[in-house]
């Protein structure tokens, strides 16, 4: 029962801090380029730990993010929804893949996510600027990858202390 918790809070602490993270303010010049904090974390968690978090957690940090970002509700619990359920379409061999074919998959989902976005406003007829759509991928890209070396340790310190 406490190895169910103590496994439990990483993931849940990991999310909670890419929620801040989304909503920290940022100077006007550098905004374009805010990382998708969340969609990076839950893609993290996805290819890690397919089993600690699934389409409901992926709802609900697109609903928190949906009302503390003032975005249309439901337009980032979309996003989110569609890419964690392409990354768990295919767990186990995301695991074993080398890391360059990881990260380029991660790109892609990125991508997949910026669209889905792009969708959403466009069917509710909001424009926004080529640069503030496509930017956060190549920072989220760049993010992916301290976001695996930092989440990967933090992980093992956790489960050496269980």
């Amino acid at each position: 029962m406490v190895e169910a918790i103590g496994s439990r809070k990483l993931p849940a602490l990991s999310l909670l801090a890419a929620l801040i993270l989304a909503i920290v303010p940022m100077p006007e010049w550098i905004a374009a380029f805010r990382p998708n904090w969340v969609a990076v974390v839950l893609l993290y968690w996805c290819v890690v730990a397919p089993d600690k978090l699934g389409m409901l957690t992926a709802l609900g940090m697109g609903l928190a993010l949906d009302v503390l970002t003032g975005s249309l509700l439901g337009q980032h619990a979309l996003a989110l929804l569609v890419i964690v359920y392409v990354c768990q379409r295919f767990p186990p061999r995301i695991r074993v893949i080398p890391l360059a074919q990881l990260t380029a998959m991660i790109v892609a989902l990125l991508a997949l996510y910026e669209l889905v976005l792009f969708w959403v406003d466009g069917t509710a007829g909001r424009t926004v600027p080529l640069i503030d759509r496509w930017a956060p991928v190549l920072s989220s890209a760049l993010v992916w990858m301290l976001a695996l070396a930092i989440l990967d340790r933090w992980r093992r310190v956790a489960h050496a202390r269980m």
